[in-house]
């Protein structure tokens, strides 16, 4: 009569039992009691437990005999001490890992390999239809996917029963059986209560209780794979990618299109002739193999500032950055001469520049930092380009206020659209002109000065029929107030004046007209 010795994972699996039943295993089934307790601490034992009494019910049939054994083992036995075990007893390991059950054959021991399956991909990839961006499953909720593209998605329900708790571990399962015996898988991050799995080409998230509040798997899939030029980008923007751009941020919300559009730079730059890699945590990005991927998961920064220098890419795609260690790593990698193309989560372009102000001098900023990308909906809604120059910043007056300052330019304007500056200790971001009084071309300075002075009317309201304005720059205005109205006027206007001031950037003076004396 053979026996048979499980290991705690194919129990936990429930595939001791299945082997019974289809009839390939008969005989004798020992299992240790360490691995009893093992089961029992297990932070969902049901799974374990239900395997035990499903054992216990096909050994009352007669189909198996289930013993118990002691073992020397206080938290459960390792591979090597459940070899061990079979040695002694003359019995065969029941494993489902390739890996392990080549050992323990080299080692002496029976083995009987669970094969399996990599022909057939998880159930979980059914759920997935042509426009499926992601598909998000927890137990006791209906399963829910989001579907459209890229800036335009609904989240529906794609079932009205609700997911258990058990079916979720048979995916759970079948996920991580996959990964581990297909090659162009693999699990990612491997934690006791959180995994992430790269699955071909589906990224999978498992979490489970305590770190989150119940069994949940969400799988996102890229809806597609775009070139450089499904966006048809203008000419001097392509230009500028590259001859020019070494330090660029892809911005844009979370589900904008930010890593599709990395992954269209990245195989433009290597069509290019340019060696990139990339730093992923967790690696997603569809890549050719020409291009490396780097996981920020296995390796620390160190490690990664060390193999990108000595492998000298002209080009690395820093996908997903969020702590201060990605930046310093970002800063560091550009400064030692490495194109870095960083990818970051944020509502507005300038709120990407921001995260870097918050964490390195002002005056690097544009030795790191030169063309800003945001992606909106899929598309590129606004690029900015990042220069140093040493002017009065906008709003002050005094020559001796001069100092050196960022400007943030729109790419195809050339307008500044925001200043940042050094006042006191504390940095400023400062909007120039966002009200839109100087965002237009002017033929001639009259021109602009009649469009100031209309707006700065437009402002005073009613009492603008009783005054008189005249521009004399685009940052000074004054208000001329007639005799019979100077005082009744003056603490209104000057409200008016802080207001026009904040919101147009314009100093505004309020002078008694000609001949009046207060």
């Amino acid at each position: 009569m053979t026996t048979y010795i499980p290991t705690p994972e194919v129990l936990r699996k429930g595939l001791v039992s299945e082997l019974v039943e289809s009839g390939e295993v008969r005989g004798s089934i020992v299992i240790p009691w360490s691995v009893v307790t093992s089961l029992e601490r297990d932070t969902d034992p049901e799974r374990g437990l239900r395997e035990l009494e499903r054992l216990r019910v096909l050994s009352d049939r007669g189909l198996v005999e289930l013993r118990f054994v002691e073992d020397s083992q206080q938290n459960g036995p390792t591979l090597y001490q459940l070899i061990n075990l079979a040695l002694q007893h003359g019995a065969t390991l029941i494993l489902d890992n390739p890996t392990h059950a080549r050992l323990a054959k080299a080692l002496g021991a029976g083995v009987h390999l669970v094969k399996r399956r990599v022909d057939v991909l998880p159930r979980i990839t059914r759920f997935f239809d042509g426009e499926t961006m992601s598909v998000h499953l927890k137990e006791g909720v209906e399963p829910r996917a989001k579907k459209g593209r890229p800036g335009s998605w609904r989240y529906v329900p794609i079932s009205d029963r609700k997911m258990t708790r058990e079916e979720l571990e048979e995916i759970i399962d079948e996920i991580l059986d996959f990964a581990a015996a297909d090659d162009a898988s693999f699990i990612e991050t491997d934690r006791e209560y959180m995994k992430i799995v790269q699955l071909r080409d589906f990224r999978i998230v498992i979490a489970k209780p305590p770190f989150s509040d119940g069994y949940e798997v969400t799988v996102v899939r890229p809806i597609r794979k775009l070139s450089l030029e499904d966006y048809n980008l203008p000419e001097e923007l392509i230009e500028r990618l590259e001859r020019r751009a070494e330090g660029i941020l892809i911005a844009g919300a979370p589900g904008e299109g930010k890593s599709t559009f990395a992954q269209a730079l990245a195989e433009f730059y290597m069509s290019k002739g340019k060696v990139v890699k990339t730093i992923e945590s967790p690696r997603d990005l569809q890549l050719p193999a020409d291009i490396t991927q780097y996981s920020k998961v296995a390796g620390d920064s160190g490690c990664l500032h060390d193999i990108l220098l000595l492998s000298r890419p002209d080009y690395t795609i820093f996908d997903e950055m969020r702590t201060t260690e990605d930046f310093e790593l970002f800063v560091d990698l550009r400064l030692a001469g490495v194109g870095m193309i960083g990818v970051v989560h944020a509502t507005s372009p300038i709120d990407a520049i921001q995260r870097f102000v918050e964490r390195i001098d002002l005056g690097m900023i544009p030795s790191v930092l030169d063309t800003v990308i945001f992606l909106r909906g899929g598309k590129v809604s606004k690029v900015y380009e990042v220069a140093m120059v040493a002017k009065v910043p906008y709003g002050l007056e005094r020559d001796e206020l001069a100092r050196p300052v960022v400007e943030v330019r729109d790419f195809f304007t050339k307008r500044v659209e925001y200043e940042l500056y050094v006042f006191g200790k504390r940095v400023f971001v400062i909007p120039v002109n966002r009200e839109g009084l100087l965002e237009e071309e002017y033929e001639s300075e009259e021109e602009r000065a009649s469009s100031l002075e209309d707006a700065i009317r437009r402002e005073l309201g009613e009492i603008t029929d009783e005054i008189d304005v005249k521009v004399i720059s685009d940052r000074e205005a004054v208000i001329f107030v007639p005799p019979w109205g100077y005082r009744q006027l003056k603490k209104a206007l000057r409200r008016k004046a802080r207001k026009i001031r904040k919101k147009f950037g314009v100093r505004v003076t309020i002078e008694p007209a000609i001949g009046f004396e207060e």
